[in-house]
């Protein structure tokens, strides 16, 4: 596949409608290797369906969808489960189950739905994964008394048990208190230090300027500005594109973008 970057995600003219209405427009969504992406974009903008569209649980048009210069449609569902996993924001669980049981799940794509060996190796991973999630006092809970942000917790869990070479975050701060956010957000930065391809839809601008390498806003069903935080996050593109103005000065001792938004009503188009 000629053009395909060899180290991340790299995904062309994608592109999704639902009815009338067009979500995805020939967009064209890079993430490169051992960093974090943020997805940003107004609510309705597509970004949860274009994470869905690159996970595979929702069919649309896509010419050109690769991981690492590998093609994802191209490999079977279980060798895709091994190196994708999407976290999204809402999920529902069998009656019954625990936390410990949800993150098990993770597991699945490496070793079947059958497989009975390895009990201890599958104890030591799904505790790892919730101990690196934050969640590991929830392992025993009954996953319908968790809280939202609970929740939240274990089923990021879930997806750092499946071991995946790209992690796809829809909103992954939801639910959760302020530290919680910034522990959630923190890990995401970890995790692409030790190599993986995080892409992470973010509401808060603020959060994709102090966690992400790279950021792409997306908008009427195109890709309106992609790079670093600190070329893309203007006062131009967020009147642009959020419609309310907002003053972008520099974060205390750092180089990245810090946010403040003006109280007065929003812009007009």
């Amino acid at each position: 596949m000629t053009g395909v970057r060899e180290d991340g995600l790299d995904a062309r003219r994608i592109r999704f409608a639902h009815g009338r209405r067009i979500l995805c427009d020939d967009m064209h969504i890079t993430a490169p290797g051992g960093s974090v992406t943020a997805l940003l974009g107004p609510n309705g903008s597509g970004k949860s369906t274009l994470l869905r569209l690159i996970a595979g649980t929702l069919r649309g048009e896509v010419e050109t969808l690769a991981l690492d210069g590998a093609s994802l449609p191209s490999m079977r569902r279980r060798e895709r489960a091994q190196r994708v996993a999407l976290v999204e924001q809402e999920w529902s669980t069998a009656e019954g189950m625990t936390g410990r049981d949800i993150v098990g799940l993770g597991l699945l794509p490496h070793r079947g739905w059958l497989s009975f060996e390895g009990a201890q190796t599958d104890a030591v991973a799904t505790d790892a994964a919730l101990g690196r999630a934050g969640a590991l006092e929830f392992a025993e809970r009954d996953a319908a008394t968790l809280s939202g942000g609970e929740r939240q917790r274990v089923n990021l869990a879930r997806a750092l048990a499946q071991r995946p070479a790209l992690l796809l975050c829809d909103e992954p701060t939801n639910h959760l208190d302020i530290r919680a956010q910034l522990d959630a957000l923190a890990l995401l930065a970890s995790l692409a230090r030790d190599g993986m391809t995080v892409l992470a839809a973010l509401h808060d601008l603020n959060h994709a300027a102090a966690f992400a390498d790279r950021v792409v806003v997306i908008a009427d069903g195109h890709v309106q500005a992609a790079g670093s935080p600190q070329e893309v996050l203007t006062r131009e593109l967020i009147a642009r594109v959020w419609q309310v103005d907002a003053e972008v000065l520099l974060r205390p001792g750092s180089d990245r973008p810090l946010i403040v938004f003006d109280a007065a009503p929003a812009l007009t188009r």
